[in-house]
């Protein structure tokens, strides 16, 4: 070794609670790592600076269910964090303040009604292709075709936002100091057919939606995320379950259902070919030996994966999916205008109110067994004279009183004009938005190479039809929501020239200003049963807009050409026709409400059946399946001796588009230490070659002053594609505790070829293999060859736990102690002479 200090330390902190630090903890691309906590039965993550001060804590459950974190693993862009619970759901945290972006459960990609247990989580990064060669798109489509439906959703006016609901200040969040807020996971009420829907990351900009005001600075991100999103789309997240499902979401978010691996076993390692759309993994045997499955990869061949229509088509789901959530969103805003809600008064219940109000008074004060509110209105209205209850209530009551006739006016007024814009300006462009993108669908559906997608077209026309009738609706609410207004307007002049009249003295007179017409039309249709409830209540409209026309109207283009022709030549034809055949609609259902509810469970599902396609497309080849061959017994086996297997894959600069696996394992047969390294090509035609390379090192090194020593290895991980990180002790003493690093490419690997190999052996079969051939002999063994290395001053003894970041510029481990409350973060990168000047630069700018 070098130097016992040949990395810096970047910080050394303890922590207020016990933690946990898992393998994936460290951002990919920041200096950040997370923590795992746990308090009253329920796992807390919480982010921090890899300084020592932490940026945010969250609670990860939603209810009062004990929640217990699995595993969790990084978005590549390092935005999301993508947390597995053992129940099976999975959680998609901001890396800003925490807060839940999405929840996902692997049971909505298989339809399974309990959700088994996820063992594996892996997220792929996207190809970055370069565009050098070709015309740069100067238009900045991002993908998006020109004169398809999202080419068209992105020139349209933008909607309106939608009114924020979810967003709460507490009081710590207004006066705690910055970096310690700690956040419980708020449930937002989403209906349960837009949380199955499939889809992307939303971007409301994409389909034409503004974006509401981001007011908080912890929520200013929002844009800034979704930039980050566009630059990475193509990730792939994959999660494997125990029962041997493999399940794919596009970009984190988006199923594409799920792949049933062979045998049932779920896979230890997996990777992702780069190039090809294929999935290379190991698969655990039956008795949950690692070292009975193949040294050669399984294969999964994913076709549709490759293609740029699965891109395509989670985008057209994913702005289905956000119109249909505005839609819902709108509508249930003038639902609690009009009706109202467990904490909203509805404009509709204080017209029942004034009618209970004057009722009452009339049965409990003046007798009357069955009072009509509406005859003794009407009769005023038609006589001008009013009966002694109803002259009482309109001078007397509180309900006839100016705040409380001002208060009624302008509730209704505010809830009719509601109905009005946002059916004009809200309901129904979204709804055409929406018209446009199943049209398309409806394309993609008579294409023969886009069967796979399995779209039915007569399901995509419904649709179609749904919408087109709830377009109609719409604007009808809008007509019938402008004449309720003028009638209720009428109504409460009639009412407010009564009392004024009532409370006149002398010879002055008031201004008649109302229509007697107007307000017994209001009293018919709109004070006791509106026709508004209509749209809200009853069932959802069956009718075909086109068949509301009567026959005279003219069916098609050419029929109107006609009759327009016959008139220009015959000016008699426009005289005024007294008999002009009108329908009777006052009989149909016009149920929006409903109607919305069907149209997004129909979408849903014709979305929902199209997205597992590209797992429907996988297929395994006949040579893809490593055969699981009987280990040799040359030795006992061994599992029970192993302390842990790492494994990595890296680019073959000697073979383009080529792999190299790096296996590690740590073995301890008889009582001796020895780290077994392999090397073999692999990708999908690596079955072909019949050895690979190995290396043996025994668990001792040479120290500084002294003839040697044995290592007593605690945890291995693969740095980057040159460096493993080792953190040992020397064997026999509890301290101290050592980092090192080791270059594993550089050591010297033997070649070993079997003909028996060549039909895949199982792990066990190599390793039995390299240890009888070492005691043999005809191995070279030699001590681990550690390059740098540097005392650890927070973990002194004991267990420990680790976490490796070994990307350029980000060059960290992080390191736990057994307790789970000091940790110790090493630069990889600098040395203690940096370290030193740089404590010195913090002093003097302090």
């Amino acid at each position: 070794m070098d130097s016992s200090n040949a990395f810096a330390s970047l910080a050394t902190f303890k922590l207020p609670s016990p933690c946990r630090l898992l393998a994936s903890a460290c951002c990919p691309d920041k200096d950040l790592v997370v923590l795992i906590a746990r308090l009253g039965g329920r796992d807390r993550i919480s982010l921090w600076k890899l300084q020592g001060s932490r940026k945010w804590e969250v609670d990860i459950a939603t209810d009062d269910v004990p929640a217990t974190v699995a595993s969790l693993v990084w978005h590549p862009d390092g935005q999301t964090i993508a947390v597995v619970h053992e129940s099976g759901r999975i959680t998609m945290h901001s890396v800003q303040d925490g807060r839940t972006e999405r929840s996902l459960s692997i049971n909505s990609c298989q339809g399974a009604q309990t959700v088994p247990k996820v063992v594996g989580a892996w997220w792929f990064p996207g190809l970055s292709e370069s565009t050098t060669d070709v015309i740069p798109d100067i238009f900045k489509r991002n993908g998006v075709k020109t004169g398809s439906a999202l080419s068209i959703l992105k020139i349209l006016p933008l909607l309106d936002p939608l009114k924020e609901t979810s967003r709460y200040v507490t009081a710590t969040d207004l006066f705690a100091f910055q970096g310690t807020q700690i956040r419980s996971t708020r449930k937002t009420s989403v209906p349960d057919v837009i949380t199955q829907w499939p889809s992307l990351v939303p971007i409301l900009e994409d389909i034409s939606i503004s974006s509401p005001d981001q007011t908080d600075e912890n929520h200013k991100s929002g844009s800034a995320d979704n930039l980050f999103r566009k630059t990475d789309e193509d990730s792939l997240l994959a999660l494997a379950d125990q029962s041997g499902g493999l399940h794919l979401f596009l970009a984190g978010t988006y199923c594409l259902g799920t792949v049933t691996l062979p045998g049932g076993h779920p896979p230890i390692f997996l990777y992702k070919h780069p190039n090809p759309p294929l999935l290379l993994f190991h698969s655990e045997s039956p008795d949950g030996d690692f070292f009975s499955a193949g040294m050669q990869p399984m294969l999964v061949n994913v076709p549709l994966l490759g293609t740029p229509a699965v891109r395509e088509f989670a985008r057209l789901s994913s702005a289905a999916r956000e119109l249909m959530r505005y839609i819902m969103s709108v509508l249930d805003e003038m639902k609690e205008a009009w009706l109202g809600s467990a904490s909203v008064t509805g404009a509709r219940e204080i017209g029942k109110t004034w009618v209970e109000s004057l009722e009452k008074r009339l049965k409990e004060e003046y007798g009357q067994e069955d009072p009509d509110a509406v005859f003794e209105l009407t009769s005023f209205l038609v006589t001008g004279s009013m009966s002694e209850g109803l002259s009482d209530f309109i001078l007397s009551s509180d309900q006839t009183s100016d705040r409380a006739l001002q208060k009624w006016d302008n509730a209704i007024t505010d809830a009719l004009t509601k109905m009005c814009d946002y059916s004009n300006m809200r309901i129904i462009p979204a709804l055409q938005r929406l018209h446009i993108i199943l049209d398309e669908i409806r394309g993609w559906s008579l294409m023969s190479h886009l069967a796979p997608f399995g779209l039915n077209t007569n399901d995509i026309v419904t649709c179609l039809s749904l919408v087109e009738r709830g377009i109609f609706v719409s604007a009808w609410l809008a007509t019938e929501a402008k004449k309720e207004l003028r009638t209720f307007k009428q109504f409460l002049n009639f009412i407010r020239y009564e009392m004024t009249v009532a409370n006149m003295s002398g010879e002055s007179q008031a201004f008649l200003d109302y229509d007697i017409l107007e307000v017994n039309n209001y009293l018919m249709s709109g004070f006791m049963a509106s026709q508004i409830d209509r749209w809200f209540t009853g069932s959802a409209p069956q009718f075909n807009p086109g068949d509301l026309c009567t026959s005279q109207t003219p069916k098609s283009l050419d029929d109107a050409l006609e009759l327009a022709r016959t008139a220009f030549q015959d000016p008699s034809q426009t005289a005024w026709q007294p008999n002009v055949m009108r329908i009777e609609l006052s009989q149909l259902d016009r149920n929006l409400d409903v109607l919305v509810q069907e149209l997004a469970m129909r979408c849903q599902q014709a979305f929902a059946q199209a997205s597992p396609a590209t797992a429907r497309s996988a297929t395994v080849p006949a040579d893809g399946a490593a055969v699981l061959t009987k280990a040799k017994e040359l030795s006992p086996t061994p599992k029970n001796n192993c302390l842990f297997i790492r494994h990595r894959v890296i680019r073959d600069d000697n073979e383009p588009n080529g792999n190299l696996q790096y296996l590690v394992a740590l073995l301890n047969p008889e009582g001796q230490s020895l780290l077994c390294l392999s090397r073999m090509p692999y990708d999908q035609y690596a079955r072909v070659a019949g050895s690979f390379e190995v290396a043996i090192l025994e668990c001792s090194v040479d120290m500084d002053g002294d003839e040697g020593g044995d290592l007593d290895i605690l945890d291995a991980e693969f740095f980057d594609d040159n460096v493993i990180v080792l953190v040992y002790r020397i064997k026999g003493r509890q301290g101290p505790i050592y980092v090192g690093t080791m270059n594993y490419t550089m050591l010297r690997y033997q070649r070993l070829e079997s003909e028996e190999y060549v039909s895949g052996p199982a792990q066990k079969d190599m390793i039995v293999d390299m240890l009888q051939r070492w005691r043999e002999g005809h191995l070279m063994g030699g001590g681990v060859p550690i390059t740098k290395c540097r005392r650890l001053s927070a973990c002194k003894s004991g267990s420990i736990s680790m976490a490796v970041n070994g990307r350029v510029g980000r060059r960290v481990v992080c390191v736990l102690g057994g307790d789970g409350m000091r940790m110790e973060v090493i630069d990889m990168e600098g040395d203690e002479m940096e370290a030193d000047a740089a404590s010195e630069m913090e002093m003097v700018g302090a």
